[in-house]
């Protein structure tokens, strides 16, 4: 039977919440449990432990090669876990944490599992900025690794309902903390070399990177999913509806024709748009993701908007794409992962 504790989001680290000491324990059981992050809802389990991190893989359905982010509840766990802190990283790491930014990092030997570095010599770690996550770390007494908490290649989940609607009977509980915030995961960046490299696009921007540390440079294999992982979110389809989502490099009459075709054909088509243009397409179901005079709006509400076709029975997505800057990027980055890099070119 899951649980399924319900706690205020300004718990303000309240270690003593009945629910938070719950969870917590059930962590050190090397159990998994989901809770919410500023990003989205992670499904932790007690990173050094092999057989908590195993649960975490079975749960998901994730590959195994593909590496976990670990969390922490402060700065100052990070010494234990790592061989050094290069200069680049502490000056990010004073500017963003905590908050939605995952730095790379060569770790200590014999500290996590090896399934959660998938067996590189670095790991990924953040410090989220959501009360109940800190609080459920810190009174856990672990570093936690983190996946979203979904089905593998489904869309993250936003929402305790999420994971309960991919997850239940799968998992150990969930801590329900309400909507997150972000909507997307974290940036991932890579200060390992002499340049630090986004290795995911997320809710830290490059320009915002840039403005700390200088120069940032972006993987290339960010364009097509191929290449070794390095990072979560780096191969395989993810962020998926069950219908097959095609992005469209055009106009919106170029959207409306493909439109008009598939109806023709007898399928039930779904157009993923914005606030602006909704009321100018003619589809069976036209879904706002929200304003693209505010990007912020899109990356928050693209998950859950993804969810909703699932219950709209559609059997094709054309999806409007968006410049890829500052957070335009992260949305394109899980927009070409949902499609499977598919574009159709107006």
């Amino acid at each position: 039977m899951m649980k399924h504790w319900i706690v205020e989001s300004d718990v303000d680290k309240n270690k003593s919440y009945p629910q938070i000491v719950d969870a917590a324990k059930i962590l050190q059981k090397d159990e998994v449990v989901a809770f919410p992050t500023e990003t989205v809802y992670g499904l932790g389990a007690n990173a050094t432990s092999d057989r908590a991190v195993e649960k975490i893989f079975k749960a998901k359905g994730r590959p195994s090669d593909n590496p976990l982010i670990v969390h922490i509840s402060n700065k100052e766990q990070l010494e234990g876990l790592v061989e050094e802190i290069p200069s680049d990283a502490a000056k990010l790491i004073d500017a963003y944490w905590p908050g939605p930014l995952t730095i790379i990092f060569k770790n200590k030997e014999n500290v996590f599992s090896g399934k959660v570095t998938a067996g590189l010599d670095t790991v990924g770690i953040r410090m989220p900025d959501h009360p109940v996550a800190l609080s459920i770390i810190e009174a856990a007494g672990l570093p936690i690794a983190a996946p979203s908490a979904n089905r593998s290649g489904k869309p993250s989940p936003t929402t305790a309902q999420h994971v309960i609607d991919d997850l239940e009977g799968r998992i150990a509980g969930v801590v329900d903390g309400g909507e997150t915030g972000v909507g997307v995961e974290s940036t991932v960046v890579d200060c390992t070399g002499e340049i630090p490299v986004i290795l995911r696009p997320g809710g830290i921007t490059k320009e915002q990177l840039e403005i700390v540390v200088g120069k940032v440079e972006v993987d290339p294999s960010l364009k097509d999913g191929k290449g070794a992982p390095k990072s979560p979110g780096m191969k395989y389809t993810h962020y998926a509806p069950d219908a097959p989502v095609y992005l469209v490099d055009g106009t919106r009459e170029d959207v409306q024709r493909l439109v008009d075709e598939k109806k023709a054909a007898g399928l039930k088509v779904g157009v993923l748009t914005t606030e602006e243009f909704a009321g100018e397409y003619q589809a069976d179901i036209i879904l706002s993701v929200g304003r693209r005079d505010d990007l912020k709006t899109v990356a928050q509400h693209l998950y859950d908007t993804l969810r909703a076709f699932n219950r709209s029975d559609v059997d094709i997505i054309f999806a409007e794409m968006f410049p890829e800057e500052g957070v335009g990027l992260a949305i394109m980055n899980r927009l070409q992962k949902a499609a499977g890099y598919r574009v159709i070119k107006g």
